[in-house]
């Protein structure tokens, strides 16, 4: 996840002011992550940062130690960055529930960082195995907004799913040195329907 850390810590260079460093908390997957950011892309760093899951000695099962997020979340928080909570099933069922514990109903922001949400909205985990996941695509899916997105599709009939907000949702295609737009929408399609319909109809 080194990749992915170092464009968080590029992303907060950026886009968080100064004066907002103290105010913002950046969650980890887990503890281990933490002390590995600090000791690399986040040394130095004032940012604040934490962890959404502990790991048990059963973690193989989908067994964690719950760290309940009202307990992680201090009064002058403002922004939670979660970095990519996707490995362990229970990371964006904690993130659902920072989201309603700390968020909901606030002028606090959320921003999810390579969260992997397609799998969660494909059925990629079967709701029969995991319910509570499958939920999020009714409660926590609907109330986020996708700010950047690129999912490449391969093959004869390839593309790129892209978004840039405020933008609609375009797929594209490299022919020679350029890219050219074959669909816009301004809802997402879903994945299917774009390597099912669009790219091969274009």
């Amino acid at each position: 996840m080194t990749g992915s850390m170092q464009l968080i810590r590029e992303f907060c260079d950026r886009l968080i002011g100064p004066e907002k460093v103290a105010c913002t908390r950046i969650f980890f997957p887990e503890a281990s992550e933490v002390k590995f950011a600090r000791k690399s892309a986040f040394e130095g760093s004032s940012l604040k940062l934490d962890y959404l899951t502990k790991p048990s000695f059963f973690e193989d099962f989908g067994f964690v130690e719950k760290v309940k997020m009202a307990d992680r979340v201090k009064p002058d928080d403002e922004l939670f960055l979660v970095a990519y909570p996707y490995f362990n099933v229970n990371e964006m069922l904690v993130v659902e529930e920072l989201y309603k514990e700390a968020v909901a109903n606030t002028m606090r922001k959320l921003i999810v960082f390579n969260g992997e949400l397609d799998r969660i909205r494909s059925g990629y985990y079967p709701p029969f195995f995991y319910p509570k996941l499958a939920s999020l695509t009714k409660t926590l899916l609907p109330m986020m907004e996708t700010v950047y997105y690129i999912h490449n599709f391969k093959g004869r009939n390839g593309g790129t799913l892209f978004r840039c907000y405020p933008g609609p949702w375009k797929v594209i295609r490299k022919v020679r040195n350029t890219y050219i737009c074959l669909h816009q929408q301004e809802v997402m399609p879903s994945l299917q329907e774009v390597a099912l319909d669009i790219l091969p109809s274009a």
